[in-house]
């Protein structure tokens, strides 16, 4: 398990920047939020699984959609893609 600031505004509401996350490696499925790092030399983001492909590619998009580059621009992403998926958010505040 390890945790991840929110940095940006594509998962608002649900998500807000400065949020802190804890991701582990599990299997994801429709509606989780998960860790995603398109090509090893990009930085990872965080997105909701909107749908999911019988041979187990995956579209990802961010909840606040006019905020959010994602699956809409980039297309569907291989399983490997998905790094981890959220099991708690602690929003600001919350100690």
């Amino acid at each position: 398990m390890f945790r991840i600031r929110v940095v940006g505004d594509s998962m608002a509401p649900a998500l807000n920047d400065g949020d802190w996350l804890l991701f582990r490696r599990a299997r994801c499925r429709v509606g989780s939020i998960v860790l995603i790092q398109r090509d090893p030399r990009d930085f990872m983001q965080i997105k909701r699984v909107t749908e999911t492909y019988p041979n187990g590619d995956i579209w990802v998009e961010g909840d606040n959609k006019e905020a959010s580059t994602d699956s809409r621009s980039w297309g569907a992403l291989q399983k490997h893609q998905v790094k981890a998926v959220m099991l708690v958010r602690y929003r600001k505040g919350q100690s």
